[in-house]
């Protein structure tokens, strides 16, 4: 049921952030076709994307049978629920002061549509193709070296809240209380995979043996490789840095001058890899739910980090220049600064212990053929590299 409307607006101020209470209305019914009828801004302040993105998102919905109107509640309205909580980490009393709705409801349809975009997930996320990346054909520090590479695939750790008998597992290297999940990046800053519900404990190389394995796993095209950090191994279909030397922007530093092959191949592996810190940057700014502890059941929180990179990957396919992509489309050799450790299907917790040998799927000839690539890239670029500076 509706709550009643002996709350004061002055109670209503308390609890909406005041950049997103420029207009306060007396439902949520108004207060939607307030946001949806003013500027294009207002939409993306409040419902996290531009209007025409967020109409056909609705239109998406409802023709695939997912969502419906009710007698008091449209799709945008509902729509707009979940991307006012996803988008600003309120939680349900915010909320239900705003859209003048009863907690029970607004959590229903609040799970309604997290539900529904769960069911389209897979429809946003596209596997690489066998084309050269135009970030990659597009710049002569990546290629030729790098055209069989297709992406960057990193871990990143999400806050989660369990219950005091589970918190073991999920208690990561620094402490907290996180999901480890494993996300495969475009150089666009698309999500290609994402594996999401591993504890935090849970080591990072483990994680990707899981989406190698499973049902619905991480496919890499023929011929074709990943980036990954120093925290994994170079395996086939994913080339590693060199271990012990420099790696990252700010090892580097300025004024950048290679000693030898590796670490010049480390140097550039780097500057490409820095696409997923541009992903996750993005991903985050739009959804901050993720950097707190929601306080909704663990299948849930799962879940919410796969619809959020599902809506990440529509965004991005309707509406390329969004804000949010501008602010986090830096030239790839250029830092990211707010780097962060976080998928597509949800992967049930599962009892491990991290010091076990980890079952990678491939013979040690597969393995070693994986380095001879590496070194292989490394002395094209260092080739070239020497060649360049003996003509200056």
């Amino acid at each position: 049921m509706e709550n009643s409307d002996d709350k004061k607006d002055e109670a209503i101020e308390s609890y909406i952030p005041k950049e997103l209470g420029y207009s306060l209305a007396s439902n949520g019914t108004k207060f939607v076709d307030e946001v949806l009828n003013g500027q294009n801004e207002h939409c993306l302040e409040n419902f996290r994307m531009d209007k025409h993105v967020f109409y056909k998102l609705c239109d998406i919905l409802q023709a695939r049978g997912l969502l419906r109107h009710t007698n008091r509640i449209k799709i945008e309205e509902q729509l707009a629920i979940f991307m006012f909580i996803v988008g600003h980490n309120l939680r349900t009393r915010a909320v239900q002061e705003l859209f003048r709705y009863s907690g029970e409801t607004i959590s229903r349809h609040f799970n309604n549509v997290l539900n529904a975009i769960i069911a389209i997930s897979l429809d946003f996320f596209q596997p690489p193709g066998s084309d050269v990346p135009p970030e990659i054909r597009e710049d002569p520090r990546f290629y030729p070296y790098f055209r069989d590479c297709v992406g960057a695939v990193d871990g990143i750790h999400f806050p989660v809240m369990v219950g005091v008998d589970e918190q073991g597992p999920f208690r990561n290297k620094n402490g907290f209380l996180s999901q480890n999940v494993l996300a495969a990046c475009s150089f666009d800053m698309k999500f290609h995979y994402v594996l999401a519900g591993w504890e935090g404990s849970a080591a990072d190389l483990r994680v990707l043996n899981s989406a190698l394995t499973r049902r619905n796993k991480l496919q890499v095209p023929e011929g074709k490789y990943y980036l990954v950090d120093t925290k994994y191994a170079s395996i086939p279909g994913f080339i590693a840095p060199y271990p012990g030397i420099p790696y990252g922007s700010f090892e580097f530093g300025g004024g950048f001058h290679p000693q030898d092959a590796k670490e010049l191949f480390n140097h550039r592996h780097s500057l490409l890899h820095n696409a997923t810190d541009r992903t996750f940057g993005a991903l985050k700014a739009r959804f901050p739910i993720l950097m707190s502890a929601p306080p909704y059941p663990l299948p849930t929180q799962v879940k919410l980090v796969v619809a959020a990179c599902a809506i990440h990957n529509y965004i991005r396919r309707e509406k390329p220049d969004d804000w949010i992509f501008k602010m986090n489309e830096q030239e790839a050799g250029l830092p990211f600064e707010d780097s962060m450790p976080p998928p597509l299907e949800a992967e049930q917790p599962l009892m491990h212990d991290e010091t076990q040998v980890l079952d990678i799927p491939f013979e040690t000839q597969e393995v070693e053929h994986s380095s001879q690539l590496r070194d292989a890239v490394a002395s094209e670029i260092w080739n070239s590299y020497i060649r360049d500076v003996s003509t200056i």
